[in-house]
């Protein structure tokens, strides 16, 4: 238990040779965990130790990251001199290790020269997964080394900030071979696993990754976010800070900064950060963005309101949906009401799809008891798009209790409310119309359960109610 806490806290400290040595006293008393192998793997590739490469693999094979087996094995057989597509062609597996083996099939092809069929798997790789900036990436490196830099921009085609720096830097070339694939795969792996509470296999994986690529800094970014999931702030900022200006990562990791601060609490540190990134003369929409959210989420709606409209007035006619909505719902929440509405149904205009845009315009109108027929079949829609929605089964129920149809809008405020026990606004809703119901006492029930989580100014509201009943409200207001 001592080695394999030294292990872990090693790991989350890059204290390597700790970790090293902890990993040896557990593989010798045989209870060393399965992951322990990558590690091994890692060393044995670095060190071209043939008999420790094979012994990692094959524990690795046994275990649960079995899956990266046989993309590995054709890297080694690479570097060997020998047939790696054949390999992998013969090679089984699952969805995950097929995905992989797809997209290692095509890096190996630009490997070996083989550009025509290359781009071919690479078009059928990125269309099962288009948004892998790993592959993109790793591709258009490999590439760019084999001379093709005009087929490496395309993969690296778009306006976001990570592809443009992506673009500006494909001078560093990485020699294809057991090392350089051993790390894309962990890297790639540690990305597919964010936000999945692996926090400690990512922090392994990235780990090893740097120990065959010290230069990866896509690797870096994904260890301070795990190191930050673990709660490790300072040494996620020590590993932030060792990506410099000139990578093409930095821009993410300004943006990766600026997330530590929240996550560790201070939401001033984090605005200030994100102001002095959106006032850059080049600033991005995407900085804009983070900015404007940051303030959206402090409750300063009229200062996001400002950033959200510099935002869209950058994109002109590019403008989203989501740009207006975003600039509409920060008006609308900073009391802007007149203003806030052609931006709401702007977004509603661009996707009269998303159940999101119809849903909030829908519910402003509702809860403002105004144009009651637009809200009504606003909210239908999104209903039938996303009937599960508690959110939105909420507000269907809301316009039909403001159009004084009690009996439709219960069944749906009590759905909404089952569905989430915790919303002060549902159990208040479905409170109000139990009251208008009649079944007073199963409305302060409603209502003293919305007061449980409600701030302070719900909570008077919410206290006038279960002192008074909402008639007398009602004629107050």
């Amino acid at each position: 238990m001592i080695a394999l806490r030294a292990y872990r806290n090693a790991l989350a400290s890059g204290d390597m040779a700790l970790a090293r040595r902890a990993a040896a006293v557990m593989t010798r008393s045989g209870v060393a965990p399965a992951d322990v192998a990558i590690l091994d793997l890692a060393d044995a590739i670095r060190s071209k130790n043939a008999g420790a490469l094979e012994a990692a693999l094959t524990r690795i094979e046994s275990g649960p990251l079995d899956f990266l087996i046989p993309v590995i094995r054709a890297w080694v057989a690479y570097d060997r001199r020998e047939d790696a597509i054949a390999l992998l062609d013969r090679a089984e597996g699952g969805g995950l290790s097929r995905r992989y083996i797809a997209e290692h099939r095509a890096l190996l092809l630009i490997a070996t020269r083989q550009t025509d069929e290359a781009i071919a798997a690479l078009r059928v790789a990125i269309a099962a997964d288009g948004s892998s900036l790993d592959l993109r990436w790793n591709a258009a490196t490999l590439l760019a080394a084999r001379g093709k830099r005009s087929l490496a921009l395309t993969l690296l085609a778009g306006d976001d900030p990570v592809m443009t720096a992506l673009r500006g830097n494909l001078v560093r070339a990485p020699r294809p071979g057991a090392a350089f694939g051993a790390a894309r795969i962990f890297t790639r792996l540690a990305a597919d696993l964010g936000g999945q509470q692996t926090q400690l296999l990512t922090i392994l994986l990235t780990r090893a990754a740097l120990s065959l690529d010290p230069g990866d800094d896509r690797a870096r970014l994904l260890l301070a976010e795990a190191l930050a999931g673990e709660q490790a702030f300072e040494r996620a900022q020590v590993t932030l800070d060792e990506i410099d200006q000139d990578s093409p990562f930095h821009e993410a990791a300004l943006a990766a900064r600026i997330d530590l601060r929240r996550k560790r609490g201070d939401q001033a540190a984090a605005a200030t950060l994100a102001a002095s990134l959106a006032g850059r003369p080049d600033a991005s929409t995407a900085d804009r963005q983070r900015y404007a959210d940051l303030l959206s989420d402090a409750g300063d709606y009229a200062q996001a309101a400002e950033i959200y409209a510099q935002g869209l007035a950058a994109a002109g006619d590019d403008a989203t949906w989501v740009q207006h909505l975003q600039l509409g719902g920060a008006l609308e929440r900073a009391g802007q009401w007149d203003a806030a509405l052609p931006h709401l149904r702007k977004a509603v205009e661009l996707a009269p799809q998303q159940a999101v845009a119809l849903n909030y315009l829908g519910y402003s109108l509702a809860d403002r008891g105004i144009m009651l027929d637009e809200a009504e079949g606003l909210l239908e829609r999104a209903s039938r798009l996303r009937p599960d929605d508690a959110a939105i089964t909420d507000s269907l129920g809301w316009v039909y209790f403001k159009r004084g149809d009690v009996a439709r809008a219960l069944p749906l405020l009590e759905k909404a409310a089952q569905a989430e026990p915790s919303s002060v606004t549902i159990n208040e809703h479905l409170g109000d119309a139990y009251w208008r119901a009649g079944r007073r006492f199963e409305a302060r029930y409603a209502w003293r359960a919305a007061a449980i989580y409600a701030d302070a100014d719900e909570q008077a509201r919410l206290q006038g109610k279960l002192a008074n009943g909402l008639k007398l409200r009602a004629a107050a207001n």
